[in-house]
């Protein structure tokens, strides 16, 4: 029987550890030890589960619903401490966990269960009611269950894993090379069942069984997504595709960049006839959101994963509406007719993923694009769905009696796509999209694999607006006027190259009243300090944020401030792994034509 104990001794070790390499050798001589004493049970899966700091696989579309205001109630119930203690320790830590640690530490022992200590798998069991309780109160008692019997130092990690934020240095891939390495097994076979079953105790157990090579592809689970990085104009873009041979030749191929949200559609699975699954870059199940391309393809008949973007549709004029108008449709659980007609959808291809029962990623982008072309041909006539619904019926039941081919809005067109010539050729094509009200144009090598969650060189991407910043929201503060009583100033922060974030600014223009009230109220939910006019929040929202200029400052952590910030809008597609680094201000900074002149002793 594994402890919870084993995992917090050992992250705390690892915390502590700089060298990746130690790291590893630590987590691969636990794992094995976890193995080696219950071979036949999970919890060696569990163990390197919960180190990686998730509760459940990622093919699991279980949540446990515990938001930092729930956690901190808990902590505060167990721990018997004032709110004010408890904003202390946080402010100490800027971590919850950190925080519980020290007000746990001098608790009176007697206070703790000691019958038994806290297992992995009743620990697993107490995640699993959690994600099935009726009630707040009755997640925050199974919370407060486990606090009861945890040690401070199983607390600190239990508030981690339950915040999704474990901050020890360790990612997913870190532990797949040390299941490879405590199992003997090849990493690269460990990484591929992860990435097809999406599972990473399952190809624990694969490692140890010498059963890798039997994974195979499951749908409806999402695949990292490909990213772009950007260029600043036409000649650098053709600068990076230039044939070798032949400079004035580019090898790429050419696409519009597309306003919208990226997207993942995953359908035609035969064993679950009509079942789609469409999912966001940051890998939510955003179906609900959009039943009218759900009922689209629903009528595929054959095991496909498409990679794309969802677009507001004008569907008289044929373009794509603004991101603002989308964004109304995002996260809508129940989608009207009137909705349906007001922002009608389409999801514009431009990769293929899965076909033919096989994974395309290896193959290069011009294969996979003629295998899109080609199912885009198969599918033309069926990929349709009306614009209006009997709202009477189920989705399964507007599926079964979807309008014969032919008929209908179509929900699928196929990016246009075309190998690029020249500089010149990336400069019409951009003033050409943006004709087309999008936002600019894509680049990717015509070789280039397809490779799920990096943002490498092969893609690329030119817009030349004025410059913008991804953030994430670490807190706010009550408005005046009209906005007193709501939290409407917001702080936010940039990445540092450990991840650690770091507040560059603060912006409170640029959203709808609408939009401003909804925020308040989460922010109210996600409260992790309360100091009166401030509050710290669970760095989960993310904003898109222009701004005048950059300025070096010492006022925020990251060493700059932004001017006249202004935010453009909230990016609910968007993970907060994936906001702007401090180096890309730094670049941005550089760039910039009247920044002050600096010598050889400044920042």
């Amino acid at each position: 029987m594994a402890l919870f104990r084993e995992v917090a001794d050992l992250a705390e070790t690892l915390a502590a550890e700089p060298g990746r390499l130690k790291k590893r050798a630590a987590i691969a001589k636990a794992i094995a030890a976890v193995h080696a004493a219950a071979p036949e049970s999970d919890d060696a899966g569990l163990f390197a589960l919960y180190l990686s700091g998730t509760p459940f696989a990622e093919a699991d579309p279980r949540k446990l619903n515990a938001g930092g205001a729930l956690l901190t109630k808990a902590l505060l119930s167990v721990s018997g401490a004032t709110s004010a203690a408890l904003h202390a320790a946080y402010k100490r830590h800027g971590d919850l966990g950190a925080a519980a640690f020290d007000l746990l530490h001098d608790r009176e022992q007697g206070s703790r269960i000691r019958d038994q200590a806290l297992a992995l798998d009743e620990v697993a069991t107490a995640f699993a009611a959690m994600v099935t309780a009726k009630t707040t109160a009755a997640r925050a008692a199974l919370v407060e269950g486990l606090l009861r019997r945890a040690t401070p130092l199983e607390a600190k990690y239990l508030l981690k894993l339950m915040s999704g934020d474990m901050r020890i240095g360790v990612k997913q891939s870190l532990v797949e090379e040390a299941i490879a390495v405590a199992a003997e097994a090849p990493v690269a076979e460990v990484r591929n069942a992860v990435m097809l079953e999406a599972d990473l105790a399952s190809a624990l157990r694969r490692a140890f069984a010498g059963t890798l090579a039997e994974a195979r592809m499951r749908l409806f689970h999402p695949l990292g997504f490909m990213l772009a990085s950007p260029v600043d104009s036409p000649e650098e873009a053709a600068e990076r595709f230039a044939n070798k041979q032949n400079a004035a030749s580019v090898e790429a191929f050419l696409e519009d960049k597309y306003d919208g949200m990226r997207a993942q559609v995953h359908c035609g699975d035969a064993e679950q006839p009509g079942r789609v699954t469409i999912y966001s870059r940051n890998r939510e199940d955003v179906t609900e959101s959009f039943p009218d391309l759900a009922e689209a393809f629903a009528q595929v008949r054959e095991p496909l994963i498409f990679d794309g973007e969802i677009l507001g549709w004008d569907i008289k004029a044929g373009r794509a509406l603004p991101f603002a108008v989308l964004g109304q449709r995002i996260g809508r659980k129940r989608v009207s007719n009137e909705w349906r007609q007001q922002v009608p959808v389409v999801f514009i291809a431009f990769d293929l993923m899965y076909a033919g029962g096989e994974l395309l990623l290896n193959l290069p982008l011009g294969e996979r694009r003629n295998r899109l072309e080609a199912a885009a041909e198969r599918l033309v006539e069926k990929l349709r769905s009306p614009l209006t619904v009997d709202e009477r019926k189920s989705a399964a039941q507007t599926a079964m009696f979807m309008q014969p081919d032919g008929e209908g809005v179509e929900r699928m067109i196929l990016s246009p796509a075309r190998l690029v010539q020249s500089a010149e050729d990336i400069e019409r094509a951009y003033a050409d999209a943006r004709a087309r009200a999008n936002e600019g144009v894509m680049l990717k090598a015509a070789a280039s694999e397809y490779q799920p969650g990096r943002r490498g060189l092969a893609w690329v991407k030119l817009k030349r607006e004025l410059a913008t910043l991804d953030v994430v929201v670490t807190g706010a503060e009550l408005g005046h006027g009209k906005r007193a009583g709501i939290l409407s100033d917001y702080t936010f922060a940039v990445r540092s190259a450990d991840s650690e974030l770091l507040n560059v600014g603060k912006a409170y223009s640029g959203l709808t009243d609408a939009e401003i009230a909804e925020m308040s109220a989460w922010m109210m939910e996600h409260t992790l300090e309360d100091q009166g006019y401030f509050r710290t929040v669970e760095p989960l929202m993310v904003l898109e944020v222009a701004f005048n200029n950059i300025m070096r400052s010492n006022r925020h952590a990251s060493g700059f401030a932004l001017r006249f910030p202004r935010i453009i809008r909230i990016r609910t597609d968007k993970p907060v792994s994936e906001i702007d680094t401090v180096e890309r201000v730094e670049e941005i900074y550089q760039s910039q034509v009247d920044k002050p002149v600096e010598n050889a002793t400044s920042h």
